[in-house]
C-alpha cells in the first residue's frame, strides 16, 4: 500500500526513536531502583555511602536553584512591593493628616478650657458681671478698633459698660442691639481709659492711637515716670471703669509718653464679660440730674433762734475793729474784768 501523499517521511521514525528513547530510560530507572534496593537490604552501610555521596553531588545544583528561585521570587516581591508602597504611601498620607487635624481640635480645645476656666475664676473673683458673651469678630485693618459681642440689650447690656477678659480691660459697649452689641476696644483712638502704674502708682491716661497701641500720657511735664515692662491698671477715676483692672504694659518711651500694648487681644480671646458701670452716676445725663430746690432771699434769722448781739455803731465804722478776735480764743488765758471801787457811804444824819 502507498504512503499517503501529504505525510513526510521521516515523521514516524522520529516518533519511533523518541519512544525507544522513553523506554530505554524507564528500563534503567527500574534497574538503577532495583540496584539500590538491592544494595540498601544487602548493605545498609553501603547504601548511606552512596546517599552521601548522591547528596554531595547534587548539594550545588540545589543550591543554585534555590539561589536562583530567591532571586526570582525576590524580584517578584520587589515590584509587588513598589506597587504596594503607592497605596501605602496614601494611606499613610491620610492618617498624618487625620491625625494633624486631631492635633489641632485637641490643642484648640485645650486653650479654649484654658481661657474658660480663667474667665469662670474671673466671673467668681467679680460678682457683678452682667453677662458673659462670646467675641465674634474685631476689626484690624481699619482704623477703628470694634469689636462684636453675641450678647445685646436683651442680656443686660448697655452702652457704657466696661468689657474685660481673664488678660485684662478689652474696652467699653458702645452700640447695643437686642441680640449683639459693639465694643470699641482700648486700642482706638476714641477711646480713653484713667489708668495707674503698678510700681510707683502714677496717674495717666491710656489714649488708644487706632494701631493696636495706647498712648500713655502724664500730668507731668518734662519727666517720663515709666519704664519699659511696667503694667497700668485702671484707676476708677471717671467711674465707668472698676479701679484695678490690667490694662496695658509698656513697650517703649517715646519723650514725655509712653507707648503700651494691651494685655488683652481680642483676636485671641474667645469670651468676655460685661460689668455694670462702677459709678452709675458717671454715665448719666447732666440734664437727668435732679435741680436743687430754690430758696428765697434771706430776710433775717431763722424762727427760734437766739437773737444774735449786734456791733454798736462807732465800732462799725472802726477800720480797726475785728470782732472775731474778740472772743477769747482756744488756749488763751483771759483776765476777768475789774470790779469797779464802790464809793464810801455817807453817814446818814441823825436827828
Amino acid at each position: 500500500m502507498p504512503p499517503p501523499p501529504h505525510r513526510r517521511t521521516g515523521f514516524s521514525r522520529k516518533a519511533q526513536y523518541g519512544l525507544l528513547f522513553g523506554y530505554a530510560v524507564a528500563v534503567a530507572g527500574i534497574l538503577v531502583a532495583l540496584l539500590l534496593l538491592a544494595i540498601a537490604v544487602v548493605d545498609p552501610r553501603g547504601f548511606s555511602a552512596i546517599k552521601g555521596a548522591a547528596l554531595d553531588a547534587t548539594a550545588p545544583v540545589s543550591a543554585g536553584g534555590r539561589s536562583v528561585t530567591q532571586f526570582f521570587s525576590g524580584i517578584g516581591e520587589g515590584v509587588s512591593a513598589y506597587f504596594r508602597a503607592g497605596s501605602q504611601n496614601a494611606s499613610l498620607r491620610r492618617e498624618l493628616e487625620q491625625t494633624r487635624r486631631d492635633l489641632v481640635a485637641a490643642q484648640t480645645a485645650r486653650a479654649e478650657n484654658a481661657q474658660l476656666r480663667a474667665l469662670l475664676g474671673l466671673a467668681r473673683q467679680t460678682e457683678d458681671e452682667i453677662t458673659v458673651a462670646r467675641i465674634v469678630g474685631s476689626s484690624y485693618g481699619s482704623a477703628r478698633r470694634l469689636a462684636t459681642l453675641s450678647a445685646g440689650a436683651g442680656d443686660g447690656v448697655r452702652v457704657g459698660q466696661p468689657v474685660r477678659s481673664a488678660d485684662g480691660l478689652i474696652g467699653r459697649v458702645l452700640e447695643a442691639g437686642r441680640w449683639a452689641s459693639r465694643v470699641l476696644l482700648v486700642s482706638d483712638g476714641a477711646s480713653s481709659v484713667p489708668v495707674r502704674s503698678l510700681r510707683n502708682n502714677v496717674p495717666a491716661l491710656a489714649v488708644g492711637r487706632g494701631d493696636g497701641t495706647i498712648e500713655l500720657r502724664t500730668l507731668e511735664v518734662g519727666v517720663n515716670p515709666f519704664r519699659g515692662g511696667d503694667i497700668v491698671v485702671t484707676s476708677g477715676i471717671g467711674g465707668i471703669f472698676p479701679p484695678g483692672v490690667p490694662v496695658a504694659r509698656v513697650v517703649r518711651l517715646e519723650g514725655d509718653t509712653a507707648i503700651a500694648r494691651p494685655l488683652a487681644d481680642p483676636a485671641r480671646t474667645e469670651a468676655a464679660i460685661v460689668q455694670p458701670i462702677y459709678q452709675p452716676a458717671a454715665a448719666g445725663e447732666l440734664e437727668d440730674a435732679q435741680p436743687a430746690n430754690p430758696s428765697g432771699p434771706v430776710s433775717g434769722p431763722p424762727p427760734g433762734a437766739p437773737a444774735l448781739e449786734t456791733t454798736p455803731e462807732p465800732l462799725q465804722r472802726n477800720p480797726n475793729y475785728q470782732p472775731a478776735l474778740q472772743d477769747p480764743q482756744p488756749g488763751q488765758f483771759v483776765r476777768p474784768p475789774a470790779v469797779p471801787a464802790q464809793p464810801p457811804a455817807r453817814p446818814e444824819p441823825q436827828g
